[in-house]
């Protein structure tokens, strides 16, 4: 990646993540009650760098159906609670393991 394309996507990043933090601590004079409006808060900076890496872990292999290989195998072992180490090794080998196997048809 060239740095005319890192810094933009690091402001945006930046900007995006800090303003949201920021703004209800300037806005709002008193304690925030609202759970929706707190539960908000909390999770738009997730949901922008999900929103932001989610295209990359498309196109990281150079193939879509490797790709997705690895894709569901982190998916499968998220939601069954492992730790994001063993999550990303197990997409990383499910990735390995479906490269070779094309590369064998």
């Amino acid at each position: 990646m060239s740095w005319s394309d890192f810094f933009p996507y690091l402001l945006v990043m930046a900007g995006v993540t800090y303003l949201i933090r920021m703004l209800p601590l300037t806005v709002f004079r008193r304690e925030i009650k609202s759970v929706f409006v707190k539960s908000f808060l909390h999770y738009v900076p997730y949901a922008v760098l999900g929103a932001m890496t989610f295209p990359d872990v498309l196109y990281s292999t150079g193939s879509l159906w490797t790709a997705l290989v690895g894709l569901v195998v982190a998916i499968v072992m998220a939601w069954r609670g492992r730790s994001l180490l063993t999550v990303a090794i197990g997409a990383c080998l499910a990735v390995a393991a479906a490269q070779a196997v094309m590369l064998l048809l």
